[in-house]
């Protein structure tokens, strides 16, 4: 009615109500017995008074339309209960039987009533929360289960009161969806899929397989034939590894820390740390077309960019500027870089993951005199990534301009020509490399590619995935990454990543960050190695992440706000020979050396602080990246 889209559908979860359960008939209240969680079985039983009911997330995904849910009128309970379909049931009943016989098999029990109740689902199981992206003024409270209702009710009241929520929750905000994730075909196809999966076991690197593949880079034909293993971010299949690299792995024979156990081997290879090593001896390419790129442009794109950045931004043309971005508390709001291109335009580079929420919040922030505009040109551009020690070699082998170090400095780009194509190249680095990330025309991406292949095997330029760019050339370099390590739960101090001083213009989040600048943090930001995998069954196993942080002597660890410390990142650092894990340690703990554990599937791992702050453990002096 708005004009507003909110990417969600109804679909069935089945419930019945059992009793009475005479085991329940003098206890007060409607609950005095703990919920059961029946993960295998994708079940619960919830005492309720003196019954017993029993819901189940294991029948077949039920997507009910919209115009089929009945008005209030013609419900006979509720619009959101439907019409029971027993034989969808039956085999989840049994189940409940065979796992509480003596509760709900006993001959005075019947099924009091049955539902198939509405929930609504959404493509990545996440609420929508937030002001809607078309219609300002217009909010979305929905898909968010109950026991979830309190802190989803308080976290919209604050944000619609005009301030960040206390709680980050980013990843229910729902400006985070682009538009093909928004369209029914894929909202039900996403729902079909991720019903099942709803009170199941979910690995951290799960993969969806419905509605791909949607958003294609011009070289993925070319990775296709290199057996590129595809993960998919924000639609777009990025190569997490790639096959054709599998001779690395005797190349690089007992550096590669081998998974033995299947969990952790899951959407993983050791031919990704292989990759690391090759580029680390020589060079990678690493396709970053799921980058989100948008332009600020206009006489006030200046002042529109400086006050949502922390870092300076009136730079001279040609600098490329790494920021965070701080919502009113001065919590993380967004980690990005800028490139001025010209007096008044600046290009804003994001991870696709968070494109649209970042659109969203510059958008947000734009001069209310009209005087700069944004423009979202992710379609428009794909981006290569070449890095390591040969990169310059490749790079000038194919180009007639200047590349060397004098010529081309760290932190600055300009429009260069390859291969008969004029790119945009920025001499930054997320891997800790020399290297550029070059942006091409979408339609002449291919030719990119195939210039950077050609060229760059003379030099031992190999394919690298993401699984080398997002984890472990990112992790042995300590480079922080939103969404994980930083959200708005924690500040620029605590992360390590405050500049030597504040610039004077006023930026989101300014006053905030200067009260938290005056008093040492409770809590920070660390990097720490496993010191011994082996578990009690022989087995060597490797956190992937979410893991808490315990003493030596099994104690949680919580800062002086009461949070707790738990690993944000985790994955191996083939160059340090080390799986390496970052987490947040009250400052108390937060020194080198300390040794502390981590809890992992049921048993505690020895671990050390090997850096407490930023230092990276690879080339702490940043030399490679800056030669």
């Amino acid at each position: 009615m708005a004009g507003a889209r909110i990417p969600l559908t109804p679909i069935v979860h089945q419930m019945i109500s059992v009793g009475p359960i005479p085991l329940f008939a003098d206890t007060p209240g409607e609950i005095s017995y703990p919920i059961v969680r029946d993960v295998d079985t994708n079940m619960y039983e919830r005492q309720h008074g003196g019954d017993m009911e029993v819901g189940s997330y294991a029948h077949r995904p039920i997507i009910v339309a919209p115009d089929d849910i009945p008005s209030i009128e013609e419900a006979a309970l509720s619009p959101t209960e439907m019409p029971f379909t027993q034989d969808d049931f039956d085999p989840q009943l049994l189940q409940a039987l065979e796992l509480m016989p003596d509760l709900l098999g006993d001959e005075r029990v019947g099924i009091r009533y049955s539902i198939n109740g509405l929930i609504s689902m959404t493509p990545d199981g996440h609420p929508v929360i937030g002001e809607t992206p078309e219609v300002p003024g217009l909010w979305s409270v929905a898909a968010s289960w109950i026991k979830e209702g309190p802190g989803i009710g308080r976290a919209a009241a604050e944000w619609m009161s005009g301030g960040p929520p206390e709680i980050d929750i980013h990843e229910a905000d729902i400006s985070r969806f682009y538009g093909h994730q928004r369209t029914t075909a894929h909202v039900i196809a996403r729902a079909r899929e991720g019903f099942n999966k709803m009170y199941g076991i979910v690995h951290p690197a799960e993969q969806w397989e419905s509605g791909r593949p949607v958003r294609l880079s011009p070289a993925y034909d070319r990775e296709r034939d290199l057996g590129a293993a595809f993960i998919e971010t924000a639609g777009w299949e990025r190569p997490n590894w790639y096959d054709s690299n599998a001779g690395l792995l005797e190349r690089y024979a007992g550096r590669l820390m081998e998974r033995e156990a299947e969990w952790e081997a899951r959407w993983w290879s050791p031919i990704i740390n292989a990759e690391h090593l090759a580029m680390r001896d020589a060079c990678g390419m690493v396709d970053l077309t799921a980058f989100a790129v948008f332009d600020i442009v206009g006489p006030g794109a200046l002042a529109a960019v400086q006050s949502v950045a922390v870092a300076q931004m009136d730079v001279r043309v040609g600098r490329v500027v790494y920021t965070s971005l701080l919502d009113e508390r001065g919590g993380f709001r967004g980690d990005l870089t800028i490139m001025r291109l010209g007096p008044q335009r600046f290009r804003v580079v994001t991870g696709g993951a968070t494109g649209m929420m970042d659109l969203k919040w510059f958008a947000g922030q734009l001069p209310s005199d009209g005087t700069a505009s944004i423009v979202d040109q992710t379609s428009a551009w794909t981006t290569l990534g070449i890095w390591g020690p040969r990169a310059r070699d490749v790079l000038a082998s194919v180009t007639p301009d200047d590349v060397s170090h004098a010529g081309f400095k760290f932190g600055t780009c300009r429009e260069i020509e390859l291969g008969g194509v004029t790119v945009l190249a920025s001499r930054i680095s997320y891997v800790g490399e020399l290297g550029w990330e070059l942006y091409a025309p979408m339609e002449e991406g291919r030719r990119v590619w195939d210039t950077i292949w050609d060229a760059g095997q003379p030099h031992g330029l190999v394919p690298v995935g993401i699984g080398v760019y997002g984890t472990t050339g990112r992790l042995e370099k300590g480079y922080r990454a939103f969404g994980a390590e930083l959200d708005g739960s924690y500040t620029l101090v605590e992360a390590g990543m405050t500049r030597p001083s504040v610039k004077e213009q006023p930026f989101t989040g300014r006053r905030a960050y200067l009260e938290q600048r005056s008093s040492p943090p409770c809590a920070v930001l660390c990097t720490l190695t496993v010191d011994d995998h082996r578990s009690a069954s022989g087995q060597l196993r490797y956190m992937l992440g979410g893991e808490p942080v315990l003493t030596t002597d099994g104690e949680p660890l919580t800062d002086a706000k009461g949070r707790p410390s738990y690993v944000t990142s985790a994955g191996s650092g083939p160059s340090v020979g080390k799986h390496l894990l970052m987490a947040y340690l009250p400052a108390e703990q937060a020194e080198a050396g300390r040794a502390l554990a981590v809890e992992y599937l049921g048993e505690r791992y020895p671990v050390t602080v090997a850096v407490a702050g930023s230092t990276p453990l690879f080339d702490p002096e940043n030399e490679r990246v800056r030669s």
